[in-house]
């Protein structure tokens, strides 16, 4: 025999929980910590021998030009853009620059003056521009997040793909890769790209500035997923296409970054702290939007570029917009990429919220719901309605169809706290009992755990 369950739950009005905010947690982080080398001295000199051949093949073909340009070097946009899929404020931050210390180990200078780049000790100076993604390396190269575009109109020269791409550590495989040539004669090199995500496009074909190359990877040479960005003149020379007190003085950039852009690339609700140690496996990222009233919500902001003797302020405002909870970090160290948040417990009213984080200057927002459900559509459930909306004493509810048996009914407040429970279905419903307000009535699947929720009014 079936028995029909329903439970009135009694609430006090006033009953609202206690917010709870945890300690910090988070950390600095540093991008290819043992200064592995992007490319082999050997596989760049099979490289730049292959653009040769492939450059003199093109000029017989009448796809390059036989003579020597006397155009002006390009001016390159950034080579990395989110995709359009992305949420992201922002997909990549900067591990090194290029080394104009030719002396080794351990002798470094930036186009700045800096310290921002690497040797080793076989005599290697990193000779472009690594950009790597954050936040989640990993998932951003599995879900094709970081986009690599061309930096200035070319011809493609060189392309190849096919090759591991989930690179941890030094290695000598090669890398997935793909070379342009510009106007001027000059050339750019787009390196550790993901296997299979190059561009259909073939040798002696064009591309236009911002055309799609490939996504960022770990193929090759590499401890994660970064674009190796290289540049050489026209007779072959490294070029660094930054401005700087140590290098050029006119920059082959349209707009040059800052040595530094402090920033906020992303600001996310979690389940949990994220596990960012894995490699080559994607990060176990606990993103989350939606959560059950009372809920643990790991609120965390992930920056690039953070400055010592800074602070970034977070704010959280309930579903009036109201502010709720507050606080602030203050960083003790400079850092190419951190993350940094803390728990919240307790938000019981339902409704959209927002979390804002301010950093020097910039302000990035992320919206996240407290829902009396987590469940999945369900297809049965798409065509029923509610009336009379507001209503007075009783609840009906229409267009429902079969298996009514494996169905319930629930009712929460503004509080998230459940006060009616009937563990079967009923086209009507008596709630005359309720006092006056907006009240959430929530229709479950028992099997798949679909369900519905309809915000009603009682007047």
């Amino acid at each position: 025999m079936k028995r029909s369950l329903f439970v009135l739950f009694m609430f006090p009005v006033l009953s609202f929980s206690q917010i709870t905010i945890s300690e910090t947690f988070g950390k600095d982080l540093k991008f290819n910590p043992n200064n592995s080398s992007c490319i082999t001295q050997e596989a760049k000199e099979i490289i730049q021998k292959k653009i040769q051949i492939n450059i003199n093949n093109l000029k017989k073909q009448g796809k390059l030009s036989v003579k020597k340009s006397t155009a002006q070097s390009p001016t390159f946009i950034w080579p990395v853009k989110k995709s359009s899929s992305s949420t992201y404020n922002e997909v990549w931050a900067i591990s090194n620059y290029v080394d104009h210390n030719a002396s080794t180990p351990n002798n470094l200078q930036d186009y700045n003056c800096g310290t921002r780049t690497y040797d080793t000790d076989d005599g290697y100076n990193h000779a472009g521009t690594d950009i790597f993604t954050w936040p989640f390396f990993w998932d951003q190269m599995e879900n094709n997040i970081a986009e690599v575009v061309a930096a200035a109109p070319g011809t493609i020269i060189t392309k190849s793909d096919g090759q591991f791409d989930k690179s941890c550590s030094s290695n000598s495989n090669p890398w997935n890769a793909i070379y342009l040539q510009h106007s001027d004669g000059s050339v750019t090199w787009y390196g550790h790209l993901k296997n299979g995500s190059l561009t259909s496009k073939s040798v002696g074909d064009t591309v236009e500035e911002g055309e799609y190359l490939g996504i960022v990877g770990s193929s090759g040479n590499s401890t994660g997923p970064h674009l190796h960005f290289e540049v050489y003149d026209n007779n072959n020379n490294l070029i660094d296409p930054f401005s700087g007190s140590c290098n050029n003085i006119t920059s082959w950039w349209k707009e040059q970054p800052d040595y530094t852009e402090p920033q906020i690339n992303a600001v996310l609700t979690h389940s949990d702290v994220p596990n960012l140690s894995t490699c080559p496996e994607d990060e176990t990222t606990n993103i989350q939007n939606k959560f059950l009233p009372n809920s643990d919500i790991y609120m965390i902001a992930y920056f690039k570029d953070q400055l010592e003797n800074t602070l970034a302020y977070y704010r959280v405002f309930d579903p009036n917009n109201i502010l709720i909870a507050n606080w602030s970090e203050s960083f003790t160290t400079n850092s190419t990429h951190s993350y940094w948040g803390r728990k919240l417990s307790n938000l019981a009213t339902i409704g959209t919220y927002r979390l804002e984080v301010r950093y020097e200057g910039k302000v990035v927002n992320h919206s996240f719901e407290i829902n009396t459900t987590l469940g999945i559509d369900d297809e049965k459930l798409k065509s029923v309605a509610v009336s009379p909306n507001p209503f007075e004493n009783d609840i009906k509810i229409s267009g429902f169809a079969l298996e009514k048996d494996n169905y319930y009914i629930s009712v929460f407040n503004q509080l998230g706290q459940k006060i009616v429970e009937k563990d079967d279905f009923s086209e009507n419903l008596d709630l005359h009992f309720l006092s006056k307000g907006m009240y959430f009535l929530n229709i479950g699947n028992k099997i798949t755990g679909g369900s519905k929720t309809f915000k009603i009014i009682k007047k």
